[in-house]
């Protein structure tokens, strides 16, 4: 049986997938839309940062340059970074760029074979059907489409680029009525730096919008135009925003988010009946570490005069990755009325700009941006030709997408989904899922029933439930208990979770990939 590999993206996971895959032997073949590695990070703004600092996002066998200072590196010098790593360990050959996966389709089992089967695939384990993919290729350059087929397809196209979330209006008092421009952050982020100066010189924007587009684009914004003709943001929900320069009561970001004493507050899915006791007898300490860290962004940063205090908790933001990092002096942009922060639930267009919900004057603007986010689900969706294969793994409005692990879908075989479940830190994350994966492409283990991977899927469900603010479970993070999601990846491969030395350093300092570094044993299994 052929054991062909085909990997769908060359951003982080897209690298990592290719690296971990061709180090057991196999030779995956990429298909990348752009003309160079990076994903997402060849579409953002001259402005945007890393969301952690550089020590919690850099891949455990390739370390950033010591020419890279920043704590928070910048787009420029996170691309160059991905660009380096891929050229170290000779990723590019396996890469066709300017070849966008436009859908792939599954062939040689049947529907009513699939359904009966009790294992994934048949068997468990990665290439155990008969079955194979076809993918059909969009290869821009040449203007022509082409067919591939391979028995394994990796999934790394990213849940926040292609499909964008566009607010509807009745008719009348939507962009129609506008006298000026209207684009969504995408199209913005896409053009070249010179192109986006030029384009907001001189302008009123109004900026709609929460998330970390939103806040980049009104600080570039405000640095083109200043106080003069200073930059609207509008914003229906209010997010917890950390200085970059962020250490609640004097602790790390790594302490609070990576270490293993902050999830013994929470319960974790599966989690044993001691642990479980553990993390309702600590309940309490939970919500003064809230407290206490809401306490201390209310006194760093000026929220409550300009009333961006969020509703919910900041561990709940956290825990459904909604929490983020502002630009450097950011607030100051506020102060000196660069920027301008309002809180509105409605809104609706007039010719001059915008009208907001409770106001009686309109925002004036010349152009009006989207930060409004992506349509992840659904772009994920439409890759598969098989309307099957869509209902399965779009789920439903009230639970999130189906995948064990985070990764793979229960009736879906030989296909697995790297990044559409996120964290604090997705290097971390995506490595720790590719270098599982490549063991399980080696067939060092396998999968267990349909049924026991089903319930495993509604536990974390639960959790996300339960933990994620703003309702927002459908983004499948696990921000909340990264070490306890990498325990159980440690145990499918057969490795001890456990990988400090010394009960109170496993309990106290921040897990981080150097930790996991020795998971990875290069080898071969392909008889």
């Amino acid at each position: 049986m052929e054991k062909r590999v085909a990997i769908i993206g060359a951003g982080i996971s897209g690298l990592l997938a290719c690296k971990y895959a061709a180090s057991r032997g196999f030779n995956p073949v990429v298909f990348e839309a752009d003309e160079q590695v990076g994903g997402l990070w060849n579409h953002t703004i001259e402005s945007t940062r890393l969301q952690n600092t550089k020590d919690f996002f850099q891949f455990s066998d390739f370390p950033w340059p010591s020419s890279v200072q920043d704590a928070l590196p910048t787009n420029a010098q996170l691309l160059e970074y991905l660009q380096s790593y891929a050229r170290h360990f000779e990723l590019l050959p396996y890469i066709k760029f300017n070849s966008k996966v436009v859908s792939v389709s599954y062939v040689g089992e049947c529907e009513e074979e699939m359904q009966s089967w009790e294992l994934w695939g048949g068997s468990g384990k990665a290439f155990g059907s008969k079955g194979k993919w076809n993918l059909k290729v969009l290869h821009t350059k040449e203007e022509c489409f082409k067919e591939y087929a391979a028995e394994f397809v990796v999934i790394c196209i990213g849940r926040f680029s292609g499909l964008p979330e566009i607010p509807s209006f009745p008719p009348g008092f939507g962009p129609e009525v506008f006298s000026g421009k209207v684009l969504h952050s995408m199209d913005y982020s896409a053009m070249d730096n010179a192109s986006a100066a030029k384009f907001i010189k001189g302008k009123r924007i109004a900026i709609i919008g929460s998330g970390k587009s939103a806040i980049d684009i009104a600080f570039e914004c405000a640095k083109a135009n200043g106080n003069d003709i200073p930059c609207t943001v509008i914003q229906r929900t209010i997010h917890w925003m950390l200085p970059h320069d962020a250490q609640p009561l004097g602790l790390s970001f790594g302490f609070l988010c990576f270490s293993r004493f902050a999830e013994l507050l929470v319960h974790k899915p599966g989690e044993g009946f001691l642990s479980s006791i553990l993390a309702t007898s600590l309940s309490p300490l939970q919500w003064w570490v809230s407290k206490l860290i809401e306490s201390y962004l209310r006194w760093k940063l000026p929220l409550k005069k300009y009333n961006m205090i969020p509703k919910e908790d900041v561990l709940q933001e956290k825990s459904s990755c909604q929490i983020l990092f502002l630009p450097p002096n950011f607030y100051d942009k506020v102060e000196d009325g660069s920027i301008i922060l309002k809180k509105s639930q409605c809104f609706s267009f007039c010719k001059e700009g915008l009208i907001l919900e409770g106001e009686d004057d309109p925002v004036n603007a010349d152009i009006v941006i989207y930060a409004t986010g992506y349509k992840g689900d659904e772009k994920l969706k439409n890759i598969f030709s098989s309307p099957t294969f869509q209902n399965c793994i779009a789920g439903s409005p009230t639970s999130a997408i189906p995948l064990y692990r985070q990764m793979i879908h229960p009736r879906i075989p030989q296909l697995v989904v790297i990044s559409y479940s996120e964290s604090l830190s997705n290097l971390y994350t995506f490595e720790m899922r590719c270098k599982w994966l490549g063991y399980f492409l080696d067939e060092a283990f396998k999968l267990p029933s349909i049924k026991e991977m089903e319930e495993d899927i509604k536990m974390w469900e639960k959790y996300m439930k339960k933990y994620s603010g703003n309702g927002k479970f459908r983004r499948a993070c696990i921000g909340g208990v990264p070490i306890w999601y990498n325990d159980q990846l440690c145990k499918d491969i057969g490795w001890n979770p456990r990988r400090k030395k010394g009960f109170f350093t496993d309990l106290f300092e921040p897990y981080g990939l150097a930790d996991y570094k020795e998971l990875w044993v290069p080898g071969s299994n392909l008889s």
